[in-house]
């Protein structure tokens, strides 16, 4: 398809848009009571260790990744469903998570995947780990840089082992608007040592401080193989995601991406479900936050 230039291009300025639009119409919470503090929603409020906003506590986004979600020694668990359709036949992925955070903004994943083919035969698929680090604290760096290295280790019958390092990109754009963006290598090691490079942009807004927000997903993929360097794939693919925060501790994600280049999956779906259990401090961040230290 040749629309995908102008898409990407409207895609790359999403976060524009969300400055320039109208502000919410939720009442907002005043982090302080003296005359002249900053007025802010209590998900935009500094919550964590380093001074970030609480909403980042809850995972947001499917496809992009955003700075440290895991206080120190805080423990989370996700559960994913990714249902994909391509060329009229239906997979899909399964994925248990635990999230780890570590002292001096860094934070480890460990995570296992099994697929249900289209043929509806299951198996097992990998087992990875990741590890992200934040240049510095939250705002103190222009779209917070966060490097992020994953090692997938692959069954055999789904492939070779796989190395993805990543940039993570995030910033908040006032009252309830949130944006990250990811720039992916991802490089199989043996088999057919397939390449991909990504970029993928999200955006959200609240419609209900720390309980409801909607927004939208992008994913742009060139990848090869090792005998189709010259002839890449070209994947574009886009659509709204919703996140539901029923408690403090649990976080409900919803993400649906229709392929609109001749490349891309038909369609492509995430379900995430996740608990957060704490830290020491026994709340929501296990360490008291920078920002309420006297």
């Amino acid at each position: 398809m040749q629309k995908l230039p102008s898409l990407a291009l409207a895609a790359a300025v999403l976060p524009l848009v969300a400055a320039a639009a109208e502000p919410s119409a939720l009442k907002p919470l005043t982090v302080h009571g003296e005359p002249g503090d900053i007025v802010q929603l209590a998900e935009d409020v500094p919550d964590g260790v380093y001074g970030q906003p609480e909403w980042l506590g809850a995972r947001r986004f499917a496809t992009t990744r955003a700075y440290i979600q895991q206080d120190p020694w805080e423990v989370g668990v996700e559960q994913w469903w990714r249902s994909r359709k391509d060329g009229g036949e239906w997979s899909h992925l399964f994925q248990e998570e635990i999230e780890i955070g570590l002292p001096y903004r860094l934070q480890l994943d460990a995570y296992y995947d099994w697929v249900i083919d289209e043929d509806n035969h299951s198996s097992y698929k990998d087992t990875a780990f990741e590890v992200r680090w934040a240049l510095a604290d939250w705002g103190k760096i222009p779209l917070n840089p966060t490097l992020y290295f994953e090692y997938k280790l692959t069954d055999p019958d789904h492939g070779g082992d796989v190395i993805e390092p990543k940039l993570l990109l995030c910033e908040d754009f006032g009252e309830g608007w949130h944006w990250a963006a990811n720039f992916v290598w991802e490089k199989e090691l043996t088999d057919e040592q397939g390449e991909e490079w990504a970029f993928t942009q999200a955006i959200s807004k609240s419609i209900c401080d720390s309980k409801f927000s909607v927004g939208v997903e992008m994913t742009y993929k060139w990848e090869t193989t090792i005998g189709s360097r010259a002839e890449p794939e070209r994947q574009f693919n886009i659509g709204p995601s919703v996140q539901w925060r029923p408690t403090e501790n649990i976080h409900v994600d919803v993400v649906t991406l229709a392929g609109l280049t001749h490349d891309s999956k038909d369609f492509e779906g995430w379900f995430v479900l996740g608990y957060d259990f704490g830290g020491e401090a026994g709340g929501h961040h296990g360490t008291e936050p920078i920002t309420r230290r006297q």
